[in-house]
């Protein structure tokens, strides 16, 4: 916060001067006004953020021509804030309002324009619009081509822009085409200790880790961090951010402790950097509350998402996309409870606001169709189960995203048909989640114990007691190797191997 603080006081300072020296409505006070807004941009308070860059826009609009770049870039730095807070409707309206006044104001190929495109590409993005997303990045990248030269840098941002959507497309191969595009520029003209190479491996680590390829993923992001531990300063933000990437492989692979180490140590370079209500600061309880939960230690986990939860809550909107995350995990956490009443409502809050912030087929909302309806069938709800699984698979089966997404929802199906005692139809989902699941992940994977263990469950119903003793092996197995020994999974796991060991 130091270097906030003092920024912010030499901007004021030249407010001040300003005063003294021009008419209330003079440029140079519109300039003041962008320097103090840009401070509270990057410490996370946006409605200062908001309060000053409307203040400049208020002069430029009234001191400038209407094509004036000044203009485009005011409302560019407003459309970046209501971004940050996830106001992507209000966040399009502005940055589209920039791409027109720099269509008219500048020549067709100009880098500024591709910066326009490249802001309402990562709305879009965010919107979960990956079509259009791609669209605007392409528009971007054909400008970028067009106007510098082969190894510029942001011909390298370009590349990465366009390996993101398709990683979130779920096309893993093309977003590590696009990102080994803009890694080869990087690695030519940054010398190699420089941070944007760290975030090209980064973006890399990524693809491996959505990949299931964790062994891969470790390696990009340590390369990444080694890079930001000998170019930025112990407290930078952006070092807590590889902290977490890392910390994250580990949970994936079942390495909890590790992952506790790493995201630990990402929390308390966020403790001595930002404010106590900094939304990154929330974004480590979450990542420190999932672990918890994923290592069955749910009272620890409800505590640290809690407090993720309250700092989002004093932060941010109501309707924002942080929030909605913060709801899901509480969720999850009270669906491991076996409060399903509570985890039903944070299931549902989190809904309410993605169906208010997001496309209606956008990937989140399938995911949080399929939680709902898991919790439906867990209270024995089977209809309603059936109903929400289905609305997340019209969402999956017709979009481009992730496939262990849609791997996740044919489980939750394939569950609720078992316990609905209509074992075929539960078997044909169960095979459609396995073969994914078998093909993108790791054979120790934790994920895969859990439908292995849902398949010995519906052969044990169906009494292929030796079928239901191979999966249930499988499950034990591997739960012993990747989960606590006091885990929830690996005890019920254990439960039903005994079960099915007495029938043989």
């Amino acid at each position: 916060m130091g270097d906030y603080s003092k920024a912010l006081e030499f901007y004021e300072k030249a407010l001040e001067v300003t005063r003294k020296g021009v008419p209330p409505n003079h440029p140079d006070f519109a300039t003041s006004y962008n320097n103090i807004g840009a401070v509270y941009n990057e410490t996370g308070d946006y409605s200062k953020a908001l309060e000053f860059y409307e203040k400049a826009l208020e002069i430029r609009v009234k001191a400038l021509p209407p094509t004036h770049p000044n203009l485009a870039s005011t409302y560019n730095n407003i459309g970046a804030v209501y971004h940050n807070i996830d106001d992507y409707s209000k966040a399009l309206e502005f940055y589209q309002t920039a791409l027109e006044i720099t269509k008219k104001a500048l020549p067709p190929a100009h880098p500024n324009l591709a910066a326009s495109y490249n802001n309402i590409g990562l709305v879009y993005k965010y919107m979960g619009d990956y079509s259009k997303a791609l669209e605007h990045y392409e528009k971007a990248h054909q400008i970028c081509e067009k106007a510098l030269p082969s190894t510029h840098p942001n011909l390298a941002s370009s590349y990465n822009n366009i390996g993101l959507v398709y990683d979130r497309m779920g096309d893993f191969s093309k977003a590590v085409e696009f990102y080994e595009k803009a890694l080869q520029i990087d690695e030519k003209t940054v010398p190699p200790n420089y941070p944007r190479l760290a975030a090209s491996y980064n973006n890399i680590g990524g693809v491996y880790s959505d990949m299931g390829e964790y062994a891969k993923a470790l390696e990009f992001f340590e390369n990444a961090h080694q890079i930001f531990e000998k170019a930025l300063p112990l407290t930078h933000p952006t070092l807590a951010l590889s902290l977490d990437n890392i910390g994250l492989v580990y949970n994936e692979m079942g390495d909890y402790a590790k992952a506790l180490e790493f995201q630990q140590k990402a929390l308390e370079i966020r403790k001595k950097t930002l404010a106590p209500n900094h939304p990154d600061l929330a974004r480590s309880y979450n990542n420190i509350g999932s672990t918890y939960h994923d290592m069955g230690d749910y009272a620890v986990a409800l505590k640290s998402l809690q407090n993720a939860f309250e700092i989002l809550e004093k932060a941010l909107e109501e309707d924002n996309a942080a929030l909605s995350f913060a709801y899901s995990n509480l969720g999850k956490v009270y669906r491991g409870m076996k409060d399903y009443s509570s985890s039903l409502e944070c299931f549902e809050e989190s809904l309410s606001i993605r169906q208010k912030t997001l496309t209606d087929r956008h990937p989140h909302l399938a995911i949080t169709f399929s939680n709902i309806g898991d919790v439906n069938g867990l209270m024995g709800y089977y209809e309603k189960a059936l109903l929400f699984h289905q609305k997340a698979l019209n969402i999956q089966e017709n979009v481009r995203c992730n496939p262990l997404e849609c791997a996740t929802t044919y489980t939750n199906l394939g569950e609720t048909y078992r316990r609905m005692k209509e074992y075929p139809t539960a078997l044909v989902y169960f095979q459609k989640g396995i073969e994914i699941r078998e093909n993108k992940l790791p054979k120790n994977h934790p994920d895969l114990a859990v439908i292995y263990y849902y398949l010995a469950k519906l052969y044990l119903a169906m009494r292929q007691y030796n079928m239901a003793m191979k999966n249930i092996q499988q499950a034990v197995e591997i739960a012993e190797e990747k989960l606590p020994s006091n885990h929830p999974h690996l005890l019920d796991y254990r439960k039903i191997f005994e079960k099915i060991r007495k029938k043989l």
